[in-house]
């Protein structure tokens, strides 16, 4: 069993309102989302955007219903952009986190991305990096995750489909490049599996070096068809690639076993982008609830 002192439990508020695909979830309001996360017996969720942009009011909104902001998105443009671009961009995201309470920033490199892509098979044409923008990469990474120690923040860098950092390869190889006292992983189980690549491997070798977790599941059998058929990332979201935790065929056990040996300390927060009115976004959310205090008693 986690132990319910170190490990808090959220979900992102993707399943209400895709930030991506503006018109899933759109009859969904933020008010809706946030009481219903509380309702279901998660304690935070990530920002999304539909979220108040001021962080008092968004701060009220999470306090009334007992509940916390654990982390955000923040797309990094480190390879194709100027630093300085990034690292303002990051600032005003960390006054942003630390005005609501936050500890964790995910970061998730977005030059030459293809995962927003609509018409792009996710398969295809992912483009992989050259020495010189390793470099750039995972010193801007260095840099910013100084900036985020000083503010007694954490860094956290988030692999992902269709972006520089997806295979099982890059993943060791940033592992091996970054600054272990200021990069850590945001370990994303959904991710894995959907590349193909075991989870359970990969947390066992860096779960030391996690500071956030994102526990998705996914239907085997809609990657399957999104290899053959040559869906998009967003098209694979919509047809139901991704769901809940116990809905899918993620194996949890040994993840949550690795975590609980560790004695992981942090946030693991259910993530699963699917269309809301075919997976009703409060009914999943009561299923991964459910789910995931029978396997490890939070």
């Amino acid at each position: 069993m986690l132990d319910k002192n170190k490990v808090s439990l959220g979900i992102a508020q993707i399943a209400w309102t895709n930030d991506d695909m503006p018109d899933l979830g759109k009859e969904n309001t933020f008010e809706q989302c946030v009481s219903e996360i509380a309702l279901a017996g998660f304690a935070a969720s990530e920002v999304g955007a539909k979220y108040p942009t001021d962080p008092v009011v968004l701060k009220k909104a999470m306090d009334l219903r007992g509940l916390t902001i654990c982390n955000s998105w923040f797309s990094s443009f480190l390879i194709t952009k100027p630093y300085a671009e990034t690292e303002q961009a990051f600032i005003k995201s960390l006054d942003f986190l630390q005005a609501v309470g936050a500890k964790v920033i995910g970061v998730s490199e977005q030059s030459y991305s293809i995962q927003g892509k609509l018409e792009q098979p996710i398969w295809e044409g992912k483009y992989e990096m050259n020495d010189e923008e390793w470099e750039l990469l995972t010193e801007g990474l260095n840099k910013l995750g100084k900036i985020a120690k000083d503010r007694g923040m954490t860094l956290t860098f988030h692999h992902h489909m269709g972006t520089v950092v997806q295979t099982e390869a890059e993943i060791d190889k940033f592992m091996d490049m970054v600054d272990k006292e200021l990069v850590y992983l945001l370990f994303d189980s959904g991710h894995l599996s959907f590349a193909g690549i075991d989870p359970e491997k990969v947390l066992k070798k860096y779960v030391n070096r996690v500071r956030h977790v994102h526990l998705k599941d996914i239907r085997g059998e809609m990657v399957k068809r999104s290899q053959t058929e040559r869906w998009s990332f967003l098209k694979g979201v919509r047809e139901g690639v991704f769901t809940v935790p116990g809905d899918g065929d993620v194996d949890f056990a040994p993840l949550f076993k690795i975590l609980e040996e560790a004695e992981y300390k942090g946030w693991m927060v259910v993530e699963a982008e699917q269309d809301p009115a075919k997976a009703n976004p409060l009914e999943y959310a009561l299923k991964a609830r459910k789910y995931i205090a029978d396997k490890t008693g939070l």
